[in-house]
């Protein structure tokens, strides 16, 4: 260790308050704590500092108390038997404002204190389905300030992150947001970024959906990295068949994930709200399949998703019942073009009578009636 080097039992630990009823252990020097009781992991860390008497979980508490409240990075000094420490406390904000969790850091006044990797808090609010950021999540790996953007939608999240396999959990924790539900997990971002996210369900005044907060825990080990030939060839088989599927929230009106490479006539991302992808006139029709595919039944499904041109074009979906304990929330969803020329939408900008103007070269010329149509057959 160098003259200015921190013990290695003296890390950071994220304390996360993303529900009323209380605060735990996120996370100790970038590992996950699966929501422990913070104050067993204080006297853990406690424990590992040679006569440090003087410290304490009430200490503790009280500048995790201030910082939370406050909203202010706190710096106590303690007079210990093995001389002064200092405890700092520095908090972590979400997109409104306010604390998702703090940050908590004990050791020797004469030690410097790493930097506590970036962190952000993030909110889910279920009446737009989507995820509210602040500015700071810029700071984390994998997340550039070009692809910013204040709000978006879990599949835009979900878009971003590689080799994951916890989508249902997912969703299930977002769509169905009982009080004290709560999931913690690793992802990657891009090619070696590495989050964890904590995630409380929330139902109160303040919001009624879920708080996030979400940890930059460093580059990902490439030895850990595994991509099955399982996954990446059914992704190019898919891909050079021109297949695009997706899972639906049909009784939501939205996609929530990829399965393949997105559609690429359909604008899906950057929406105020994900139910904008479909027709406003079309979007009971997904309401209404939702009973059909819960009894076990597939359907196809006719209507008019949002495209890059600003208008709409027809597409079938053949639908089928997501397996598992989600079916009541989700379903599979094939999207498929339909020949059906886009409606006319007004163009004020060179840029986009350009992409008009693809949109248009690219369509088929055999109309279909513009209105929905459904189908029901057995799967």
């Amino acid at each position: 260790m160098g003259s200015f080097g921190v013990p290695r039992t003296n890390p950071w630990l994220t304390v996360e308050m993303l529900a009323p009823e209380g605060m735990s252990a996120a996370s100790v020097g970038g590992q996950p704590r699966e929501f422990a009781g913070w104050q067993r992991v204080v006297q853990r860390l406690l424990a590992k500092m040679p006569s440090a008497y003087g410290l304490s979980t009430r200490t503790a508490c009280e500048a995790l108390t201030t910082a939370s409240r406050d909203a202010v990075d706190v710096d106590l000094r303690v007079v210990t038997d093995a001389g002064p420490h200092r405890m700092l406390a520095r908090p972590v904000l979400g997109p409104a404002g306010d604390v998702h969790a703090v940050r908590l850091w004990i050791g020797p006044a004469d030690a410097r204190a790493p930097l506590p990797p970036p962190a952000v808090g993030g909110i889910w609010d279920m009446a737009s389905q989507t995820i509210r950021l602040p500015a700071g999540v810029t700071e984390l790996a994998g997340m550039s300030p070009e692809d910013y953007a204040p709000t978006m939608s879990i599949a835009e999240l979900f878009h971003r992150w590689t080799g994951f396999d916890r989508h249902a959990e997912v969703l299930d924790l977002l769509y169905d947001p009982n009080p004290g539900a709560s999931l913690q997990f690793e992802v990657t971002v891009g090619i070696s970024a590495r989050w964890l996210i904590s995630m409380r369900a929330r139902d109160d005044l303040r919001t009624q959906g879920a708080w996030l907060l979400i940890e930059d825990t460093g580059p990902v080990d490439p030895g850990a990295q595994v991509t099955t030939l399982e996954r990446v060839a059914l992704r190019e088989a898919h891909r050079r068949a021109g297949t695009h599927l997706g899972v639906l929230q049909v009784e939501h009106a939205s996609i929530s994930h990829w399965l393949t490479d997105p559609a690429p006539w359909v604008r899906w991302d950057n929406l105020a709200s994900p139910v904008e992808v479909f027709h406003p006139d079309d979007r009971a029709q997904l309401a209404e399949v939702a009973e059909r595919l819960r009894s076990g039944m597939a359907a196809t499904v006719s209507l008019r998703v949002l495209n890059h041109c600003g208008g709409y074009t027809p597409a079938l979906l053949s639908l089928y019942p997501y397996p598992g304990y989600s079916a009541r929330h989700l379903a599979i969803a094939e999207f498929v073009r339909a020949a059906l020329p886009e409606e006319s939408v007004s163009v004020k900008t060179a840029r986009m009578v350009v992409e008009r103007t693809r949109c248009r070269t690219a369509m088929a010329e055999e109309p279909v009636p513009a209105r929905g149509r459904l189908s029901w057959r057995e799967p």
